[in-house]
């Protein structure tokens, strides 16, 4: 249950609309509206701290100096971001209001007037785990007697004292900014009468619509999607599909593109890049309508993130396939290896943005100075990304080879020039842009010094097994699962010259190989506490997916089947990534997934007994119902039992 609390303190208490309705009452109602099961009015801040200590469920709090649109209170209610989320105003600074300045949307610094970026707007909701440091805060403020703040510009000031107090005792806080619609904090009949007649000249509907599309889009999406895209979305809500809806009829677009890629000739390459195109509007669409309509949920995230993976790796299938119909004989090897590169790129995409998160809620003095390269890099990216539209910042946008580009490629690419065409460059773009934000963020993150393997479970974003929970302890684990990586390329390289050649693989060779990628596993219970090491778990991939593709090249394997037990690790972690992402619990049954040098292990076995396709084919149906079984436990058995459980009497 949503809890909401008007604090009526200050000279804002006592102000009337003009239909003779008190502010405070006029937010209570306002709340109601924008989803709160139950709306209270307290008098100070003592009853809001008592009124918060009771609370079971989310808090809704603002001031009775807000004069807002009701979408701006839905909006922070239903804010996906975090469980903390502050109101942003960038309105200046009025008496007893605080500064604060916000890092990769979270609040991490108030009345710092030098890096100031908004002003707490009076009102913020707060999750469950921080509604005791909520009450803290308040008693704090308060004293423990009058519930009023006492400081010297009144108690006007006493949420701003409360939200600076959340935040210097650590709680994370994200922030929620106002775009298009209208939010002002007001002290007086005049700056009441200018709000409202703010609020009334901005049409809510149309806004909320703009806002559906995300403020900071990749080239392609902004110019050539959201620019029709929204009205889809708005038909979509008017007609009852939800965004899990459009996201599966999504997939169902890039299956079928897919299909026709493989089938080949230009009518079909041509229908298949006009559907990848449309797929790519739908994936866009999801989440505009989950956000026109406010519809958000941690199945939803995690579906949308798991398709998104899905559909272009299929599509890859189809490229592949077709590229090998046409007379390619490595038709198949590409489609693989533009999987293993995306995959392993996105691990780093993903690790990259927990660190810089981290670093954002550090204090400056302790991610490192301003000088060095390190530090000019990061000064010069912040510049162009402050510098909305430019030409460079649309091309630090596009150079990395975001989704909207892949497909925008590969959709041109295909229909242009055929399948092998838009596989090969897939490929090149993809090493480009992997080199160039590689080589920049390994300079920022030295720079930044951040630990970030050290604040989550190591050993479940490794996807160790019991083999390496065993193994002793050794420094440098991303030198170790760098070697490894290295060790399974130069695996492959040799299987690939001596199976090109007619030749076999000696008997030895794999388990030789096997040996040097076991290396990564000494590091499993070593500190990752090096400013590189959030690498680590992009190197275990990349040495997992080459060794694996290598066990199947020298055993001869279809490649197809090669490329399906890839694809069926790739779902396996990019599950981990989505629910780090997410902020969800590990998979259920993630222990029976056997770790990566478990599989690694068994792929040897089954080379060594000359049955590979064989150990490829059984062990990834295996990881797929593993997979499967998981996503049905956490998604639909485990919160049905949770759900019946709060049902239960006592």
């Amino acid at each position: 249950m949503t809890l909401a609390i008007v604090l009526a303190a200050g000279p804002a208490a006592g102000l009337s609309t003009d239909a003779g309705e008190r502010l405070a009452d006029r937010l209570a109602g306002q709340w109601r509206r924008a989803g709160a099961d139950e709306v209270r009015v307290a008098a100070g801040l003592s009853e809001l701290a008592d009124l918060v200590a009771a609370a079971t469920g989310p808090v809704l709090v603002s001031g009775a100096d807000l004069v807002a649109h009701t979408a701006v209170l839905k909006h922070l209610a239903t804010s996906p971001v975090g469980p903390t989320v502050a109101l942003v105003l960038t309105d200046p600074p009025a008496a007893g209001q605080v500064t604060v300045r916000e890092e990769r949307g979270q609040v991490v610094a108030v009345d710092d007037s030098a890096g100031a970026t908004g002003v707490f707007g009076g009102a913020l909701r707060v999750g469950p785990a921080d509604l005791p440091a909520l009450a803290a805060a308040a008693r704090a403020v308060g004293g423990p007697a009058t519930g009023a703040a006492p400081a010297p510009d009144g108690p006007a000031s006493a949420l701003d004292r409360v939200v600076a107090g959340l935040v210097g005792c650590g709680t994370l806080i994200f922030a929620h900014r106002v775009r298009l619609l209208v939010a002002h904090r007001i002290g007086d009949p005049a700056e009441l009468a200018a709000a409202q007649a703010a609020v009334a000249a901005v049409d809510e509907d149309r806004a909320e619509l703009r806002l559906s599309v995300k403020e900071r889009d990749d080239f392609f999406s902004t110019f050539f999607v959201s620019t029709w895209s929204p009205h889809v979305a708005k038909a979509a809500a008017r007609i009852g599909l939800g965004p899990s809806g459009v996201t599966m009829i999504s997939v169902a677009f890039a299956v079928a593109a897919a299909v026709l890629f493989g089938v080949g000739g230009r009518p079909a390459l041509v229908a298949g890049g006009i559907l990848l195109y449309l797929g790519f509007v739908l994936d866009c669409v999801d989440g505009q309508l989950a956000r026109y309509t406010r519809h958000f949920s941690a199945w939803g995230g995690w579906l949308d993130t798991m398709a998104d993976r899905a559909k272009e790796y299929l599509v890859y299938a189809g490229l592949g396939y077709g590229a090998t119909h046409a007379g390619f004989r490595y038709g198949w090897a590409l489609a693989i290896a533009a999987m293993t590169l995306q995959t392993v790129r996105h691990m780093t995409d993903t690790w990259y943005g927990v660190l810089h998160d981290e670093a954002a809620r550090r204090p400056r003095a302790a991610t490192g100075d301003a000088g060095g390269i390190g530090g000019k890099l990061n000064a010069a990216s912040t510049k162009v990304q402050a510098d909305t539209g430019s030409v460079s910042y649309w091309l630090k946008r596009t150079v990395v080879f975001p989704i909207g580009e892949r497909w925008a490629l590969m959709a041109v690419a295909a229909a242009l020039f055929g399948p092998l065409v838009a596989l090969c460059a897939v490929l090149v773009w993809g090493v480009l842009a992997f080199a160039y934000t590689g080589a920049l963020r390994t300079l920022r993150a030295r720079w930044m010094r951040v630990p970030v393997m050290g604040t989550v479970d190591t050993g479940l974003h490794r996807d160790d097994g019991p083999l390496a929970r065993t193994l002793p302890a050794a420094r440098q684990p991303l030198a170790l699962a760098a070697l490894g990586a290295l060790g399974a390329a130069a695996l492959l390289v040799v299987a690939l010259r001596v199976v090109h050649a007619g030749a076999d693989l000696s008997a030895w060779v794999v388990p030789l190989g096997l040996l040097v990628l076991l290396g990564g596993a000494l590091g499993a219970r070593a500190a990752h506490g090096g400013p590189l090491d959030w690498l680590v778990p992009a190197a275990l991939r990349a040495g997992e997916y080459l060794f694996a593709i290598a066990v199947g090249v020298a055993g001869r394997v279809p490649p197809w089947l090669i490329f399906g037990y890839v694809f069926v690790l790739t779902l396996h972690h990019y599950d981990l990534t989505a629910r780090l992402e997410k902020r969800q619990a590990a998979p259920p049954l993630h222990p029976a997934s056997l770790g990566w040098e478990g599989r690694s292990a068994l792929l040897t076995i089954g080379s060594i007994a000359g049955i590979a396709s064989i150990a490829l084919a059984t062990l990834g149906a295996y990881l797929l119902v593993v997979f499967v079984a998981s996503v049905v436990l956490a998604w639909v058995v485990l919160p049905a039992r949770a759900r019946g459980g709060d049902r239960s009497p006592g």
